[in-house]
Parts: structure tokens; C-alpha cells; sequence
């Protein structure tokens, strides 16, 4: 491997995780090349909700006014029973600051903005990786096409199914998470919300966030008497008694099939992200379930992360240990808060109602109090 090489980054994966790392370095004057395998985007028709740590990400990447000219802050929260009574809100302006509020955008806005004034030859779009090869100096990798990439370092940021995971760690890591174990996204036309609004009953939930003032997004968990039917009209059944707002949004999403997106909720929990020169990021090392909204979050943050330790070392042979060091304990925090909620969400209707307006408010401030704290 060439010097040149020797100082290169690969990034397998082209989706947030991978972006974020690509403008993370390139900030810091690190060259990579980013491999994705996909030529699109498969949900880059979808929203994303980023809590203020997000925010806080993004702004560290130079791009808080970029998110400003997009999408919508979400201001404020509230947690509604099947019925539609209110059982608690949270100020999110209050509670994260007006410069970090939680905002939602369009999942190919947040890419599209990853991606602002950063050249064009050091990604490859429909380049999967066939084989990896580990020596003292780094990393060589084998596309699907027969060639072949060098670099000091291999990150895996290629989520949930990562194929750096499963050659160097294995896959038996996946689980299917408590919350449940599917979901389904959308975007659908604002029915008038103007808060991110959750209803929730019986082995049910749906979730509205207003993207902009036409558009909303969608994101329904129902277990139905079959079991995690994916039927139409079984996962109508399950929200037979929600208010009529929440029964037209949900018709109107499944009669556009080809607009809906089925997810099961997949969560990776793994012993260690890191071996020789190969380091897992975001959903690749840790993901969870979508309770906290953290997923996009925690990549942004330790593509932060790791591209200031790249640029501090000069030997990136302990840069994985120390790294994970510096990660694992505010990853094994969003996790636990998501076992806890996840454990509420199951609860009977009854106890839910008549507790959450106590739990909920503490649950969120006990989450999201140490992730206000910057990463770097």
C-alpha cells in the first residue's frame, strides 16, 4: 500500500452514516472514498425527525443554516391516548434551545445537504464490496466488479445489514427490538398537526410529524390479533377505535401501497465495533429501535468522533479501542432509555394513561438531559 493510500479512509455505505463521515473528514482535510452499492436511495422519499443532539451534529458540520433553508422545526411534542386525549406535552424549543430545536426534513434533503460543496470524485455510487482483506497498514477491499481499494482505514457505515459486519463479526448480532417488531413509514398530506403527535393504545401506535405545512410523516407500529400481520386490513383493525383523523391519514397511506414503507425494527447490540483497522458507525455498530428518534443522531455523532481522532493520531492502529471508548457509554444510554420506554408502550391502556403524564416527562428530560452535552 502506497502512502497515499495509507491515508485514505474507505467508507463502506453512502446513506447518513457514511455522508456524515465523508464531510467529517473532508472538514479536517482526511481524504476518503465513500463505496455505496445502491445507485439510489431506497427511502430518500421518507422523512427523518433529528432531536436537538442531531441538530447540534449538524451545526459541528458546518450545516445548521443549510437545515434552516429545509423541512421544520418541531417545536413542541405531545403523547395522546387511542382516544386523542392529551396525556402530556414537552416544550422542545424550551427544553433544547432555539438554535438546536429538534427539526423534521425529508429524508433526500438531509442527503442532499451531507453532500454541500464537497467534491464529487471520492464517492462511487453502485459499488458493493465482494471481500475485505486486513493487514498491519490497513484495509483492501474488493468490489463486486473485480476491483479493488486500499486505505489505513475501513469504516463500516452501511447500516442495519452492514456487509462489513457480517464478514468481520458476523450476523448473528440481529435482533428484532422490543418496541415491536415492524413498523411502516410514509408521507402523507398534513391533516392540520401541527406538533410531532404520538397516539397510542393496545399494541398500537402512530406517529404524525409535520414536515412542512402540506406534508407530514407517518410512522405506525400495530400488533394485530394475527400477530404482526403486514394485511391491510388487519392493520386497519388495530386503530379501529383512534380518533377519525388518525383512520383517514392511515387509509389513505395504505391505499397507496407503493408509498408505504414495511420496516421491521431491527436492533444490532454488539460486544465490541472495532478490530485491527476496522471500525463500525452508526446503525452498523448499534442500531435501535426509532423510540428516541436516535439513530441518525448517533451516526452524526460519531462521525464527529472519529474523524477528530483521525486527525489527532498519526498511527491509526488504537483509533477503533479508543474510539468505541469514547462512544459506548452515550450509545448504552439511548439504549437503555429505549428498553425503558419500549417496556411503557406495553403496558395495559389503563396503566399507561393513568402513569404517563407522570413517567413521560421524566423519561424524556432523564433521555435527552446527557445528550445535550456536545460530543467534541
Amino acid at each position: 500500500m502506497d502512502t497515499q493510500q495509507a491515508g485514505r479512509v474507505l467508507i463502506a455505505g453512502g446513506g447518513i452514516a457514511g455522508l456524515a463521515l465523508r464531510r467529517a473528514l473532508h472538514r479536517r482535510g482526511i481524504p476518503s472514498l465513500t463505496l455505496e452499492r445502491r445507485g439510489v436511495q431506497a427511502e430518500a422519499g421518507l422523512a427523518i425527525n433529528l432531536p436537538g443532539n442531531a441538530v447540534q451534529a449538524l451545526s459541528r458540520l458546518g450545516l445548521l443554516d443549510g437545515l434552516r433553508e429545509t423541512g421544520s422545526p418541531v417545536r413542541r411534542r405531545e403523547y395522546r391516548t387511542a382516544r386523542g386525549r392529551l396525556l402530556f406535552a414537552v416544550d422542545e424549543e424550551a427544553f433544547w434551545g432555539g438554535e438546536t430545536v429538534s427539526h423534521c426534513l425529508r429524508r433526500a434533503d438531509l442527503l442532499r445537504l451531507l453532500q454541500r460543496d464537497l467534491p464529487d470524485d471520492d464517492i462511487r455510487q453502485g459499488a458493493g464490496i465482494a471481500g475485505i482483506q486486513l493487514g498491519p497498514q490497513g484495509a483492501r477491499v474488493e468490489r463486486e466488479d473485480g476491483t479493488t481499494e486500499s486505505g489505513g482505514l475501513l469504516v463500516g457505515a452501511d447500516g442495519v445489514h452492514s456487509t462489513v459486519r457480517r464478514d468481520l463479526f458476523g450476523d448473528r448480532t440481529l435482533g428484532a427490538a422490543m418496541l415491536a417488531r415492524q413498523s411502516w413509514r410514509f408521507m402523507t398530506p398534513n391533516p392540520g398537526i401541527e406538533a410531532w403527535t404520538l397516539w397510542a393504545g393496545a399494541g398500537a401506535l402512530f406517529l404524525l410529524i409535520p414536515v412542512d405545512r402540506d406534508e407530514a410523516y407517518g410512522w405506525v407500529s400495530a400488533t394485530t390479533e394475527h400477530g404482526d400481520s403486514t394485511d391491510p386490513a388487519a392493520i386497519r383493525s388495530a386503530f379501529a377505535a383512534f380518533p377519525g383523523l388518525v383512520r383517514d391519514t392511515l387509509d389513505a397511506a395504505l391505499s397507496r401501497p407503493g408509498a408505504i414503507y414495511h420496516s421491521p425494527l431491527e436492533e444490532v447490540r454488539i460486544a465490541a465495533w472495532a478490530r485491527d483497522r476496522v471500525v463500525l458507525l452508526g446503525d452498523a455498530a448499534h442500531a435501535t429501535a426509532p423510540v428516541w428518534a436516535q439513530g441518525a443522531a448517533l451516526a452524526l455523532e460519531d462521525a464527529l468522533v472519529l474523524a477528530r481522532l483521525l486527525a489527532e493520531q498519526n498511527d491509526w492502529t488504537g483509533v477503533g479501542g479508543e474510539y468505541e471508548r469514547l462512544r459506548r457509554p452515550r450509545v448504552e444510554h439511548v439504549q437503555r432509555m429505549t428498553d425503558r420506554l419500549s417496556h411503557t408502550a406495553r403496558w395495559p391502556d389503563w396503566a399507561r394513561n393513568l402513569l404517563l403524564p407522570v413517567v413521560g416527562p421524566r423519561s424524556y428530560r432523564a433521555t435527552y438531559d446527557p445528550l445535550r452535552t456536545s460530543v467534541i
